[in-house]
């Protein structure tokens, strides 16, 4: 008796037991389906805070320094409407109009420059003003235009200096390019695809110093040639538009300039990546000297030329038509076609396959421009002439072409003095 009396106490906490797991189990699962955040646990995962004096970053030390002073760099050119030759009986106005002569101006290239100084000067690559009949500067934050005037360059070193009145740019300090150590930071900072991207960072080491780069390019009147330059390879982020722009260490100071990038298309199927070159800024500092000698306090601009006196048309004594498409062989301009005889032309030294590329410090690409130039003058100026000359071109010279196969490549660009003669003929 008594041993079923124990066994069904025992049977009866066991059964009291399972009850009372069974209900507390219940009541913490209809807690967990029933529970809420607080508003203050809410707060506390949400209202946080950085002490931005904290994070520790020469990268963000530079930025702050340098950013503000890096600006974008507009280059405007002419675009002619004509696509056909035009040539001139020169300072008689005859010709033959088979086409449109209207020409625009247009946003031609973006790019980058660095305020070097507090007058103004901003310092670029040549290829990003190459070419151009006016030049701005922006300012990241602001809608205005700052035009800006050319005043030094070296188109072999690809480096230009530009000249800004009223920047409101604060100029960065300048570095000494030829103590840089493989293996510190680059710091790039310029406008990637323009304004969209003003002022952008990017980030890498320098990866090699002296590289020899050599590239097929142009000079400032459209004629071939090869140069080689010695770079500074960094894998930071290069790309178009930053070109100009400037390359930091992590004490601010400008070692570089960008220049250039690699990319796999001009290397076949090979994968190309993170192969940027920047020209170093000792090769940039003798052209930023130039360009602080010239200074007067005011930017230079070209004088515009007085309309003809007396009704006089200005005279140069040449026949000319317009040069261009020879693939850099020779340069763009009006090349001469005959010479008068006993005219200032020929006192002054020009020659029948001259290619007039200059006049008084304005390009020439076509024998319109030459044109429009000459008479824009007055009888008796005295103009400064830029020509190319090569051996063999007087002979290449036929009516309206010239026979590029038996011009030397090896020619000359020589600067020649002419004074005007009148011509009242209409």
């Amino acid at each position: 008796m008594r041993n079923q009396s124990t066994k069904k106490n025992t049977l009866m906490l066991v059964l009291a037991v399972i009850v009372v797991l069974t209900v507390a189990f219940s009541a913490i699962a209809m807690a967990a389906d029933s529970k809420t955040i607080t508003a203050e646990e809410i707060d506390g995962i949400l209202n946080t805070t950085t002490d931005a004096s904290q994070v520790e970053s020469p990268f963000t030390k530079v930025a702050d320094a340098v950013r503000t002073s890096v600006v974008g760099i507009n280059n405007y050119q002419i675009v002619s409407n004509s696509n056909y030759y035009n040539y001139y009986g020169f300072g008689f106005g005859y010709g033959r109009d088979r086409g449109d002569n209207s020409a625009t101006e247009r946003l031609y290239a973006t790019g980058s420059g660095v305020a070097v100084t507090t007058y103004g000067h901003v310092l670029t690559n040549y290829h990003v003003v190459e070419g151009a009949s006016r030049l701005t500067v922006t300012v990241e934050g602001s809608d205005d235009e700052y035009q800006a005037t050319l005043v030094a360059y070296d188109e072999k070193a690809d480096v230009a200096v530009l000249l800004v009145n009223d920047l409101p740019v604060a100029p960065v300090t300048l570095g000494d390019s030829d103590q840089l150590q493989v293996g510190e930071w680059a710091i790039v900072i310029g406008n990637p695809l323009s304004e969209a991207f003003a002022r952008t960072v990017t980030v890498g080491i320098v990866s090699a110093l002296d590289r020899e780069v050599t590239d097929t390019a142009y000079d400032a009147y459209g004629r071939r040639t090869n140069i080689t330059n010695q770079m500074i390879q960094v894998d930071a982020a290069i790309n178009s538009g930053n070109s100009g722009g400037g390359m930091f260490n992590t004490l601010g100071q400008l070692m570089g300039i960008p220049a250039r990038k690699y990319s796999s298309s001009g290397f076949g199927s090979a994968s190309v990546e993170n192969i940027g070159m920047c020209i170093p800024i000792n090769v940039a500092k003798p052209v930023i000297r130039e360009a602080l000698e010239k200074y007067s306090g005011a930017s230079v601009t070209t004088a515009s030329a007085n309309a003809p006196a007396n009704g006089n048309r200005p005279m140069l004594g040449v026949t000319v038509f317009t040069l261009s498409g020879t693939s850099g062989i020779l340069p763009n301009g009006a090349i001469v076609r005959s010479v008068n005889e006993d005219s200032n032309a020929q006192r002054g030294g020009i020659q029948v396959g001259d290619v007039i590329v200059e006049v008084n410090g304005t390009k020439v690409t076509s024998s319109t421009d030459l044109v429009n130039l000459v008479q824009s003058y007055n009888e008796g100026d005295v103009l400064s002439v830029k020509v190319y000359r090569a051996e063999g071109m007087a002979a290449a010279v036929t009516a309206d072409s010239i026979d590029l196969t038996t011009v030397s490549q090896d020619g000359e660009y020589i600067d020649l003095t002419v004074t005007l003669l009148g011509n009242s003929a209409t």
